[in-house]
């Protein structure tokens, strides 16, 4: 049980970290390389475990519509809307609404999914949106002008990582983790790239910072490709709700990187809203034996 524990901080060391990495990548090589880095160096890690898995014998064919959804709800469209978000936004305050997405999730299963939620959940849900309205100082109107990108692009982020989690769990439930977590990296690259050449291409320069090469090598390779598997090695080996539990943690070790390395202030607001949120996780997870997970497959 220790080696459990054990893992699930080291996971949230990594996934807290994801978003101080974020802000080293966005200025220097933009939203959509940071897409694209991010996702060619996790693909780099699960590429040969993938190939090794093949080869011994696990060649079923492989549902790539499927894959390519989720490729785009999981990885492609919430990582630019998460790095959109971090050129408005501190990296603590994008944790926090990423914490949202289990709220979300039990949403999304209702509206397109045909779940049922309970009264809990309900009441979950709309405590968590007074958390977000706290983080946001209840300044509603920012949502729907100019300001939208931050908060509302971070929130339609962990939106999008809902769809996916629950569409995983409908149409994928019996496709390997490796495939999965390996193809939507796959997916979200090539559409990191396609956006970067559209947008603004990479230059050789940009690379050559030092905190660039750590957060390539700790978005992409820790948090996109080790982190993955950590979890599911987790959620295999402790259940579903315990590796859950680590969306309590991120927010927390997210406040202390960005406290460190970014000198990010913690406000009270910003306190106060985890707090709210909190709560409305941990009634929104109060749910039925049929959802299992709320947390999406190779998230953050």
């Amino acid at each position: 049980m220790a080696r459990l524990y054990i893992a699930l901080i080291g996971l949230s060391l990594i996934w807290g970290m994801s978003f101080v990495f974020i802000k080293w990548l966005v200025d220097p090589v933009g939203v959509w390389g940071t897409v694209f880095l991010r996702c060619i160096a996790g693909a780099l890690v699960l590429l040969p475990i993938l190939f090794i898995k093949r080869k011994k014998g696990e060649k079923k064919s492989l549902p790539m519509w499927k894959l390519f959804v989720v490729g785009i709800g999981n990885a492609a469209l919430p990582w630019t809307l998460i790095a959109l978000s971090e050129t408005q936004i501190n990296s603590n305050t994008a944790s926090i609404l990423n914490a949202t997405t289990p709220i979300w999730t039990g949403l999304a299963g209702f509206l397109f999914f045909s779940v049922l939620l309970t009264g809990f959940q309900w009441i979950g849900i709309i405590v968590g949106f007074i958390g977000i309205l706290v983080l946001m100082n209840f300044e509603v109107s920012g949502i729907f002008t100019s300001d939208f990108v931050g908060v509302g692009t971070m929130v339609l982020a962990t939106m999008s990582y809902a769809f996916a989690s629950q569409f995983t769990k409908k149409y994928l439930a019996g496709t390997s983790v490796v495939v999965i977590s390996t193809f939507q990296l796959l997916i979200g690259a090539a559409v990191g790239f396609v956006g970067m050449m559209l947008t603004n291409p990479i230059s050789v320069g940009s690379l050559l910072s030092g905190e660039v090469i750590l957060g390539i090598l700790g978005l992409g390779c820790l948090g996109s490709g080790v982190a993955t598997l950590l979890y599911f090695y987790i959620m295999t080996n402790g259940g579903p709700e315990f590796a859950s539990t680590v969306t309590y943690l991120i927010p927390g070790t997210a406040m202390i990187w960005g406290f460190v390395l970014l000198r990010e202030p913690v406000t009270h607001n910003l306190i106060l809203g985890l707090l709210i949120i909190f709560a409305g996780v941990y009634l929104s997870s109060r749910k039925s034996k049929k959802l299992v997970s709320t947390m999406p497959v190779g998230t953050r």
